[in-house]
């Protein structure tokens, strides 16, 4: 089956469909890469549900998160009694980009925001993915301009053409928290300090009323630039008509 049709096909299915599919195909062959933010939790809860012995979570500490994530991994990981796996970047790579840059080189230019990205973040995700057939995201298309296309499969041409799944990507805000709130889900204590997304401690803040959720990462940066790399547009319209082992079925 090549990966238009797919797309087709996953456009109507919900998130529980659409993660039992992976969990019965893949089973620890597919992961989530989790930051724990809204999305990831309800992921967590749902995968859960559907397969317990099947859900692989696996989270990127760059070593610059809040105290609040490292709270919430630990809730998380007891309550559903599930381990998380931790990618942490390279040392001797942030050791000679801290002595080169400093330790807040992202403020100085964008280059500089995104070799720290890569360095704490994409490496990892390299890391991670390199054992895997597919990987599971939290993205949504009402996050950001940069993601209002995304698909709920996608072919990630930056990984070597393994699945990247959406579930959550036609889902609304609204919606979000009206899933966490009825199945009592533990969330970041920073949502309710103003934090509708977090990231790396200093390159997250918390936004006024009214403004856009992703206002307050990289708050500095023009929004058609906030990504740090690990989420690739669009990958699926590139490659639109091609098919891949992996979505045979």
């Amino acid at each position: 089956m090549n990966i238009k049709d797919l797309v087709s096909d996953f456009e109507t299915k919900s998130a529980e469909e659409i993660l039992k599919w992976s969990l019965d195909k893949y089973g620890e062959k597919i992961a989530l890469a989790s930051s724990f933010g809204l999305e990831d939790v309800i992921l967590i809860d749902m995968m859960v549900k559907i397969n317990k012995n099947k859900t692989r979570i696996f989270t990127l500490d760059t070593g610059r998160l809040n105290q609040e994530t490292y709270d919430l991994i630990d809730t998380i990981s007891k309550k559903y009694e599930i381990k998380i796996y931790t990618y942490f970047p390279d040392s001797n790579q942030v050791e000679e980009m801290v002595n080169s840059k400093g330790f807040n080189l992202m403020y100085d230019s964008l280059e500089n925001r995104k070799l720290c990205c890569g360095i704490r973040k994409v490496n990892p995700l390299n890391r991670a993915l390199s054992s895997l057939d597919g990987w599971i995201t939290g993205l949504r298309r009402e996050q950001s301009i940069t993601r209002s296309h995304i698909e709920k499969i996608e072919l990630d041409i930056s990984h070597d053409n393994k699945f990247k799944l959406c579930p959550l990507a036609d889902w609304t805000e609204e919606m979000v928290w009206d899933y966490i709130k009825k199945n009592n889900i533990p969330y970041n204590k920073l949502h309710d300090k103003g934090y509708p997304s977090i990231g790396c401690e200093p390159c997250t803040r918390a936004v006024s009323p009214g403004e856009d959720i992703r206002s307050g990462r990289w708050w500095w940066e023009h929004p058609s630039e906030k990504e740090c790399g690990l989420h690739l547009s669009n990958a699926n319209k590139k490659l639109q008509g091609k098919t891949s082992p992996l979505f045979n079925y």
